[in-house]
């Protein structure tokens, strides 16, 4: 397991937002159907920047995964002992096959900054075709003992996040979990935007 960049950030595990957007690994043409402005439909040719390719190597080594999460993550707060507790957004099918992660989770969900907790949100991808579930409550009505596994890997939301996803319609209460099962894409979006919209907003 390494870091997924190419490129000028190949190798690197942590990267600041602004040399991520500034060092993509190439950039594409690419074409997307837009509005013409008087009810047509146009193509436009469009930069796409791809930062890293997909590689898939079979298995689901959740335990590696968030071993490596949990260094990077006790390095950062090494040097940052005062920051904002840092989020750990894991994208997963469940199905780990390098043991039960479950522990492993709350060694990385016990460390902290002096503003509070690690948080671990999870985002189960399933191939099931029960309906999408966002930031439950409770493990109740997950279909699965993959999706219950990382339901209860997965951090409480903090009072601020419950405050954003009750703005989002999502009904949040203080056992609400930062966890998404069988998300369509507006949905990934909306989590993943939580998971990382600035702390300031507390």
């Amino acid at each position: 397991m390494s870091p997924a960049f190419s490129g000028a950030l190949s190798g690197k595990e942590l990267v600041p937002i602004s040399e991520i957007g500034n060092h993509p690994a190439r950039v594409e043409q690419r074409t997307k159907k837009v509005d013409d402005g008087i009810g047509g439909i146009i193509d436009q040719t469009v930069k796409f920047p791809i930062w890293f390719d997909p590689v898939a190597e079979g298995g689901t080594p959740m335990c590696e995964a968030l071993n490596r999460a949990t260094s990077v993550v006790v390095d950062w707060l090494t040097k940052h002992p005062n920051c904002f507790p840092p989020i750990v957004i894991n994208i997963s099918d469940g199905e780990s096959t390098d043991g039960d992660p479950l522990q492993v989770a709350y060694d990385l969900m016990n460390l902290t900054s002096s503003d509070g907790a690690v948080l671990l949100f999870n985002l189960h991808i399933s191939s099931s075709n029960h309906k999408p579930i966002e930031f439950p409550d409770s493990e109740n009505g997950l279909p699965d003992a993959h999706a219950k596994l990382l339901f209860n890997m997965s951090s409480p939301l903090p009072e601020y996040m419950r405050r954003m996803v009750s703005q989002e319609g999502v009904d949040a209460s203080y056992n609400t979990r930062g966890f998404v099962f069988n998300a369509d894409l507006v949905s990934v979006i909306r989590f993943l935007d939580i998971g990382t919209r600035p702390s300031n907003l507390r």
